[in-house]
């Protein structure tokens, strides 16, 4: 009965589905701001991501040390733009998902759904939080760009340095883990349910005028 009547809503809204078919309604996107923002973080986390791995190779060089700038700059960037997405989304609804998708979900499906994007919401902060906190506690300062010092957020202690180390690194992985979820998930929406939620997050195709 419930697989009827996925495909019975998925018949009813045909432009909205299929792997190669960017011409979702334009309900079902995400507006522009929204798109940007996502896009963005998702290349910051990434270069940050890949940053922050080929920092932790030995020997300290001025090169190790430019990354760790870089690695700083980029985790405040993340933290603002978080912000920004949070508030952008607090206060612009997001478009509900298509009729055929939530009739596909089982309930238990829909809870991982929530429960996944509150988690990156909480990591998107979790993150670059640790790290400043990690960065005070080391006695290194944080200055955003090299022009903007940033206050400290804890006192210089070594062995909570070490602690909120570990932290920022747990959270870090966690992130990134989650990260490449949504993306395999993404992938399975695109190419496997043939739903296109893809096509949400990227912009309608420009139509060509007709004569």
């Amino acid at each position: 009965m419930k697989r009827a009547c996925s495909i019975a809503a998925m018949q009813a809204e045909p432009s909205t589905y299929g792997p190669l078919v960017a011409s979702a309604p334009a309900r079902d996107r995400y507006d522009g701001v929204a798109m940007a923002l996502h896009w963005l973080l998702a290349l910051l986390l990434t270069g940050t991501f890949c940053v922050g791995l080929a920092m932790t190779e030995p020997p300290l060089t001025p090169t190790r040390l430019k990354l760790y700038n870089w690695h700083k700059w980029a985790g405040i960037s993340i933290l603002l733009l978080s912000t920004l997405r949070l508030a952008w989304r607090l206060s612009h609804r997001p478009p509900p998902l298509p009729v055929a998708v939530q009739a596909a979900m089982s309930p238990l499906r829909k809870t991982l759904f929530a429960s996944t994007h509150r988690l990156l919401y909480a990591l998107f902060f979790a993150v670059p939080l640790a790290g400043w906190a990690y960065s005070s506690a080391s006695g290194f300062p944080v200055v955003w760009l090299g022009v903007l010092p940033l206050p400290d957020f804890v006192p210089v202690d070594k062995l909570l340095a070490g602690t909120l180390r570990l932290l920022h690194v747990g959270c870090a992985f966690t992130l990134a883990a989650m990260v490449l979820l949504h993306v395999v998930a993404t992938f399975k929406h695109q190419w496997v349910d043939r739903d296109g939620l893809l096509w949400r997050m990227l912009p309608a195709p420009r139509r060509r005028p007709t004569r």
